[in-house]
């Protein structure tokens, strides 16, 4: 009796610890309350289902059967209540399930292997996986997280590795019996672990691989709209330069149409010719929204780009001459937040169509780029917004990869049909 309550105890303590090293990857949708209650209904499956094994053939049966009574529904409803694509879940939780069973069968083969103690088994347990669930949060959640947004595809085969691994590792261990007494079936199963190394070594350098590739795509980017809004900036330099020429060269026949006017002495036509010529100047005149060039090419492009399409602006902008990051990273933050807006203008009647522009300098770099929204915009665990479709949020992740190199800030929020994103550097 009192063996099988331990075995018992041991196998709700390693799931409720695996699915902490599974937590401490995920972005989960629900709020704490409801992810109590499921995880207390869940706890009531492992036991009861647990008891029936244990009941029915033992400890060699629990383990022959785990994988499908506990980390299957597991990783259903940890998937259930996740944010993350059906690979991705199944990549991670999968991966996560295959170290805790390797780290179980370590400890259970070495506690017994010197006759220690269930105390010291559970012990040793405690150890591992408050280490491991705590290396992940502080060192690995982050990247991961930002590689998943940052390869949103392309996941599928690599789940069929902790998989087959995973079923391996199992098989090798409960079949024909135990492998705790067999010392074939031992060298079996930690055989396995040299090529499951090669291969997520493998697999984690494909990946660093790609997500270098996406920096690359964004660093190219940049530079395109950088010498975009340059070659943007050069061709309204010379048209003004164009401009003024032809002003220069009609001055001269205006002076002499205002000179005839004024020795006839009619006043009048002088002033009004002149008044003409004054709102034909005005009317030429160029628009600057800030000293910056970069920027204010990208402000002229977009609001231009905007009003060509129906949208109203609202553009309130004053900055420095100086900026305290590059200016060419942040006029792509600039120009993505603007292309969001327009896109979700598009999808709005002509009358409701506007765009409201808010940057200023001091006391620190501040921007809030604000449009009407009319459909329901999802967010995920760090607030922000998902892509509803495929090949979407790529501006997103530039927003957020300039944050994280400059130490800036943003929000996402969509408030009284207003969507809004700030920023603050």
């Amino acid at each position: 009796m009192t063996n099988g309550v331990f075995l018992l105890f041991r196998a709700l303590f390693i799931t409720m610890m695996t699915l902490g090293m599974m937590a401490s990857l995920t972005e989960f949708r629900f709020g704490r309350r409801k992810l109590l209650c499921v995880l207390a209904v869940y706890c009531l499956w492992v036991v009861c289902s647990s008891l029936v094994l244990l009941w029915l053939g033992g400890e060699l049966l629990l383990l022959r059967l785990f994988f499908l009574t506990i980390s299957v529904p597991a990783t259903f409803l940890t998937y259930w209540a996740a944010n993350d694509t059906p690979t991705q879940a199944v990549f991670n939780y999968m991966t996560q399930i295959l170290l805790s069973v390797l780290a179980v069968s370590v400890i259970r083969l070495l506690t017994e292997s010197f006759g220690l103690s269930g105390f010291v088994n559970i012990l040793l347990m405690c150890g591992f996986y408050f280490t491991v669930i705590y290396l992940e949060v502080r060192f690995l959640r982050r990247p991961f997280r930002m590689l998943l947004k940052v390869i949103p595809a392309r996941w599928g085969i690599l789940t069929l590795i902790p998989c087959i691994f995973c079923a391996y590792l199992i098989f090798v261990a409960s079949w024909p019996g135990s492998y705790l007494e067999n010392k074939l079936q031992i060298i079996y199963v930690y055989a396995a672990v040299i090529p499951l190394v090669v291969v997520y070594i493998a697999v984690f350098k494909s990946l660093l691989d790609q997500y270098r590739t996406q920096m690359e795509r964004q660093s190219t980017m940049l530079l395109m709209v950088q010498i975009s809004a340059l070659k943007e900036k050069l061709q309204r330099v010379k048209e003004v330069e164009e401009g003024i020429r032809i002003q220069r060269h009609d001055l001269r026949h205006q002076l002499q149409a205002v000179a005839e006017l004024v020795a006839r002495g009619d006043r009048e036509a002088a002033l009004d010719f002149l008044d003409a010529a004054r709102k034909r100047l005005d009317e030429r005149k160029e628009t600057s929204w800030c000293r910056p060039p970069v920027l204010d090419a990208v402000f002229a492009s977009y609001f231009d780009q905007a009003q060509r399409q129906g949208v109203r602006v609202e553009a309130r902008i004053a900055l420095p001459d100086t900026l305290p990051a590059d200016e060419g990273e942040l006029a792509i933050v600039l120009a993505n937040a603007l292309e969001n807006a327009i896109h979700a203008n598009l999808e709005l009647p002509r009358e409701q169509r506007n765009i409201r522009c808010k940057m200023v300098g001091t006391p620190s770099i501040m921007l809030e780029v604000s449009n009407p929204c009319t459909g329901a915009v999802l967010f995920d665990g760090e607030g922000l917004p998902v892509a509803q479709r495929k090949g979407h949020g790529l501006g997103v992740q530039s927003i957020c990869a300039f944050c994280r190199k400059n130490g800036a800030t943003c929000q996402f929020d969509l408030t009284d049909g207003w969507f809004r994103f700030r920023l603050v550097l």
